[in-house]
């Protein structure tokens, strides 16, 4: 039977659930115990789209496009069925941009083109522009060859913002 120090070194919660709580660099990455990391993203959030979309521009300016896949996933979580593809697209262009700033280029590439593949059906909701968005994730995945600079290189959302 586990005990709570298993529960605990494991980062599970009481029913078994993953915490999460290991600390994490401003791309997600996991870092050693007890190492200062960056604030994670609250999980289970309900925001309005727009709130999403704000929040969500926030990180990928700050260059914390891990932090800003998380809000997406929220919203694909918890937004209306006919949406879900849209915000899970959004998801995964900003993992995208993070496999790409971490160095993974095949990987950032793959998700990137995937995410933009995901949107590309919807037009405009929100004033999210599409197309933008569709042409930064083809235009960054073809000339992905190293490292890339997340906040540099982080996309425009909407129209709007």
């Amino acid at each position: 039977m586990d005990t709570e120090d298993d529960t605990a070194r494991r980062d599970r919660d009481s029913e078994g659930r993953a915490r999460n709580a290991r600390p994490r660099d401003g791309l997600g990455r996991p870092l050693p115990y007890g190492t200062p990391g960056v604030e994670r993203q609250p999980e289970g959030v309900v925001r309005t789209p727009g709130q999403t979309l704000t929040e969500a521009q926030r990180l990928l300016d700050a260059g914390m496009p891990f932090h800003a896949h998380e809000v997406f996933e929220d919203a694909w979580k918890s937004g209306p069925d006919a949406e879900r593809e849209l915000w899970r697209g959004l998801a995964q262009l900003a993992v995208g941009l993070t496999h790409a700033a971490r160095g993974n280029t095949a990987g950032g590439a793959r998700l990137l083109l995937r995410g933009a593949d995901r949107i590309g059906e919807y037009h405009d909701p929100y004033a999210i522009d599409v197309a933008g968005l569709t042409a930064w994730a083809r235009e960054l995945a073809a000339r992905l060859d190293g490292p890339v600079d997340a906040g540099a290189e982080s996309p425009r959302l909407t129209s709007v913002l």
